[in-house]
């Protein structure tokens, strides 16, 4: 045979095969025309939503004119995406956020730089499942449920109670902790903030710029958030938090239905020890997750897009994938298919509710609640401990110092700092003070780090959170964040000792310093840095000097 010759019966076996196996369902992206249709949603959905898109790929659906559908799909907070498509770093064809809450100020942000809406129509909602408060069930049942039907003034009382649980008979509760997400990155924190409004004015609709301005609405929002632990980008964070630590970590936390179900379907299978937790729906009311299907208004966004993008709909509408849907704990978009277990009370749900759902506000008024919001929050106690050891040359030591620069800036003027670098000793760059006096001191200071010595990494972890447990307020978030690029060389404290001295335990754990940790770069020893920080309720981290700047960010929406 030549060089570069090819037998013809090779050629026709190749073929055979490659046609047998699209036949089969195998292979498509070998023949035929394309669309791809990228789908950004909320977190929360995608237990039920991923095999969907993995099943609609398998049957090979087509547009009109004979275009094979390819849909991907990136589960991302309901916030955080719409914020990526408005600034152009996200070009999805649809995005279904938890709710339709937030797409009044997502067209008010489009319209900056657009002629017209980037959400038009009215979505069709793909789910249902109602923003509730998760509590453990004995913790209702001492505020009065299922008698009682309880409300945001419950909690607002139970917060600001200086004898926490102690009122209700049970002292070795400690106090009330109670947790939602952050409002400026996922709906379930924006949701709750809106909703802490609502009740503050004693309305159900219609809430106003000037609703906002009342001292018993600024008043009533504190004491709300005067019992938050912490905040963070994912509700699916919290429960997990929450249902792997127990009452002692959360008393309760603002979240979705279906979460609740899907705890309890693993405690009821023997899966989780936990005490059963029960849905817990506020009567000055609440809002929906509906999760709408937001086919955008784009310029990236084809005609043959949107036409794949409305088969994928049809597809996740029709009965069977909504059956599948209650299996998961959510209740579907058609009112006509009848609800059924684990939407029961066995799964801490009462499918009766919400009596009352609130009214969607504006987008100003919206924005104006969030700017209510940071007045109000917990100030954060926050002390950084940064490695500056020989291995933090070149590049990383340039990117920590940026990193750390950009997230000072991130801080609210009343939060408080602290900045310690540690090599072979530590040295304290900033003791613990306000923000707003010292911002741009502390960026100047910053700027000038530099590199050099070993790695004392436990000795100062040790040291940065009695400081922080010392001179901290209890009443404020309180958190140390530590990078570091290696291996402990110096330290005299070892890991089971920092631990045990640090770790959270007994029922005001969840109120206890947490600590976050970042690995940056390969030498560090991620399995300690995760030891550490899950020993305190806190979250380890990866970067390296590319995606340090995105893990300062995530750790700001602690605060």
């Amino acid at each position: 045979m030549k060089k570069g010759s090819f037998p013809i019966i090779s050629v026709l076996t190749l073929l055979s095969v490659l046609l047998s196996a699209c036949q089969g369902g195998g292979l498509p992206a070998l023949i035929g025309k394309q669309v791809t249709v990228g789908i950004v949603y909320g977190s929360e959905k995608q237990e039920w939503l991923a095999p969907l898109i993995k099943q609609f790929n398998d049957a090979n659906h087509k547009t009109s004119d004979g275009t094979t559908i390819v849909i991907t799909g990136t589960a991302i907070g309901s916030i955080e995406a719409i914020n990526g498509i408005i600034d152009g770093s996200l070009k999805p064809t649809v995005w279904s956020p938890a709710s339709s809450i937030y797409i009044p100020v997502a067209n008010a942000e489009w319209r900056k730089n657009h002629s017209d809406d980037l959400v038009t129509g009215t979505p069709k909602d793909l789910v249902l499942s109602p923003v509730v408060v998760a509590m453990w069930q004995p913790m209702a049942q001492a505020l009065g449920w299922p008698d009682k039907q309880l409300s945001w003034a419950d909690i607002a009382s139970l917060a600001t109670s200086q004898d926490g649980w102690k009122t209700y008979g049970y002292p070795e509760w400690g106090s009330f902790k109670f947790g939602h997400t952050h409002p400026g990155f996922s709906n379930s924190g924006l949701v709750s903030i809106i909703a802490e409004a609502y009740a503050g004015a004693n309305k159900q609709r219609g809430l106003t710029l000037n609703d906002l301005n009342q001292p018993t609405v600024q008043k009533f929002m504190t004491a709300v958030e005067s019992s938050v632990i912490h905040y963070g980008t994912s509700t699916g964070f919290f429960a997990d938090r929450m249902f792997t630590y127990g009452p002692s970590y959360l008393s309760a936390a603002v979240m979705y239905e279906n979460l609740i179900v899907a705890q309890e379907t693993k405690r009821l299978s023997g899966a989780s020890s936990q005490l059963p937790v029960v849905a817990i729906y506020p009567t000055e009311g609440t809002f929906w997750a509906n999760h709408p299907y937001v086919v955008l208004n784009a310029p990236w966004v084809t005609a043959q897009q949107k036409e794949a993008a409305q088969a994928f709909q049809g597809f996740l509408l029709d009965k069977p994938q909504q059956l599948n849907a209650i299996s998961l704990g959510f209740r579907p978009s058609d009112p006509a298919i009848p609800l059924a277990a684990p939407l029961d009370s066995q799964h801490g749900v009462d499918t009766s509710q919400p009596k009352t759902v609130l009214e969607i506000p504006s987008a100003e008024v919206i924005s104006a609640v969030q700017a209510a919001w940071r007045q109000v929050k917990k100030p954060v106690d926050l002390v950084v401990v940064m490695d500056t050891s020989g291995s933090m040359g070149g590049d990383k030591i340039a990117a920590a110092r940026s990193s750390l620069m950009q997230f000072i800036n991130l801080l609210d003027d009343r939060d408080n700092l602290s900045v310690i670098t540690f090599n072979t000793q530590s040295t304290m760059i900033s003791e613990l003070s306000n923000v707003a006096s010292k911002r741009q001191k502390l960026l100047t200071r910053v700027s000038g780090i530099i590199e050099g010595g070993g790695t004392r990494l436990y000795d100062t972890t040790l040291e940065a959170y009695q400081y922080v447990e010392k001179n901290g307020d209890p009443g404020h978030i309180r958190a140390v964040v530590v990078l570091t690029d290696g291996q402990d060389t110096e330290s005299t404290t070892n890991l089971n000792d920092l631990i045990n001295q640090i770790g959270a335990s007994g029922e005001e754990s969840g109120r206890s310093i947490k600590l976050f940790t970042i690995a940056f770069g390969s030498d560090a020893d991620k399995d300690v840095l995760k030891r550490i920080a899950e020993s305190t309720g806190g979250k380890e981290y990866n970067s390296d000097p590319k995606t340090i700047n995105q893990v300062y960010a995530d750790i700001a929406t602690f605060f």
